[in-house]
This record gives structure tokens, C-alpha cells and sequence, in this order.
């Protein structure tokens, strides 16, 4: 049982699809605030200080930069972490399980002259 969800686990797909999500999620807060932060406040200046959505506010005080490379380092930094704690390691540990398979598939692979000579022995004990 523990077999099985471990390969279920270590499988491309579930690992892939994980760090799509994580890395998703953070981008989103580099998309918002650089929505929300930095061009609303630009395109509400250019209009004269009305938001784009008609509604005629005011948006009072200045652009804010730091929220919105706030929120690109936080991105930096979860995607340097989920590659260096999770992808890395599945990547190393998927290579060493196709390389132990490679070796015994290499092992079960027998040479057609050796099986062919042993098919000549048996064949020679057999009379």
C-alpha cells in the first residue's frame, strides 16, 4: 500500500503539478500588486486622478514600487525554495531510479550467443 502511493507520489505528474500551483500562487501576488500598486496609480494620474473605472475617485498618494518588488522577491524566493527543496531532489531521485532500472534491464538481457550455447549444452546432456 505504501508502495504504491509512494510511486503515485514520485510520478512526473502529481510533483509537476504541485510546484505549478505553489509557483501560480506566487505569482499571482506579483501580478496583483503590480496591477494594484503600480499601474492603477500610473493610469489614474495620466487620467487626471480618476480610477479607469468611471466611478470618478480619487486615488489619493503616490505610486507604491516597494509593495510590488515586495512581492516579485517573495516570488523569487518560493521559486529558489520549491527548486532547490523539491525539484532538485525529485529530479536526483528520479535519475538514480531510471539508472537502476537501466542496470537491470542491462542484467536481465542476455546475449543471444550465450543463450544460444546453453541451448547446444543442454541439448549435448540431453544425449
Amino acid at each position: 500500500m505504501l508502495s504504491g502511493f509512494k510511486d503515485f507520489i514520485t510520478r512526473g505528474n502529481v510533483i509537476d503539478l504541485a510546484v505549478g500551483l505553489i509557483i501560480g500562487s506566487a505569482f499571482t501576488a506579483v501580478v496583483t500588486a503590480l496591477v494594484e500598486k503600480v499601474m492603477m496609480p500610473a493610469i489614474a494620474l495620466a487620467t487626471g486622478g480618476q480610477e479607469v473605472n468611471f466611478d470618478n475617485w480619487l486615488i489619493v498618494g503616490p505610486i507604491q514600487f516597494g509593495a510590488f518588488l515586495t512581492a516579485v522577491i517573495n516570488f523569487l524566493i518560493v521559486a529558489a525554495a520549491l527548486y532547490f527543496c523539491i525539484v532538485m531532489p525529485v529530479n536526483k531521485f528520479n535519475e538514480r531510479r531510471a539508472a537502476k532500472l537501466d542496470l537491470e534491464e542491462e542484467v536481465e538481457e542476455e546475449d543471444p550467443q550465450v543463450a544460444l550455447l546453453k541451448e547446444i549444452r543442454d541439448a549435448l546432456t540431453v544425449k
